[in-house]
């Protein structure tokens, strides 16, 4: 018998229930001026239903998934919701191809011409609330560093601000490995919204 059905006297039905009815780990809303992104833990399809509870809140357009599938797709694409696949290893940093990827479509959704998809306020308040959603397996490493790297291109932080900006919000985000890759990141993007403090002109 296992620890955990020791601690339901043996009834391992309420473990799998509990589970299907909560979010592991509260999704962390990180908002710039230019951009809004939530990280989040991996959903799985027993409550799947949940996230995109929460992801509808936060006017989610994109959930990105960095890690090995825990859920179908189809109930995201049922809620007008878009899933991009952009894993990479745990421990390691994002390969060029998944750079480009992410970068495109942190570009289109808040600087292309889908960014005004999702907007309130008046004509002369009008505020882009486009979400790009980002998830990992525990939501602290991989998801983390995508959203650090787009804070510095597109808003110009450096390394150590967009981390510690999201570990604000996030504690435990971004290990010292994945901190000194970010550190040494050199930025891709320039012009057009984007840009970075740490280009090398």
């Amino acid at each position: 018998m296992t620890d955990s059905t020791k601690n339901n006297g043996g009834n391992t039905n309420n473990t799998s229930n509990n589970m299907s009815n909560t979010i592991s780990s509260k999704p962390t809303l990180i908002t710039t001026p230019h951009l809004r992104f939530l990280i989040m833990d991996a959903p799985r399809q027993s409550n799947l239903h949940l996230y995109i509870k929460e992801c509808r809140r936060h006017h989610v357009t994109d959930v990105v998934r960095v890690c090995e599938p825990t859920y179908l797709g189809a109930e995201l694409n049922s809620a007008g919701i878009t899933l991009h696949e952009m894993a990479y290893e745990d421990g390691h940093s994002p390969s060029e191809e998944i750079l480009k990827m992410w970068l495109d479509l942190v570009e289109e959704r808040f600087f292309g011409s889908s960014a005004t998809a999702t907007t309130t306020g008046g004509a002369a308040g009008t505020k882009n609330e486009n979400t790009i959603a980002v998830h990992c397996v525990a939501g602290l490493g991989r998801a983390p560093v995508l959203v650090a790297i787009a804070l510095m291109e597109f808003e110009k932080m450096d390394a150590v601000d967009a981390v510690m900006m999201i570990r604000k919000g996030r504690r435990g985000a971004i290990n010292e490995k994945q901190l000194q890759y970010l550190e040494g990141y050199k930025c891709r993007r320039r012009g057009g919204g984007s840009g970075c403090a740490c280009v090398i002109l």
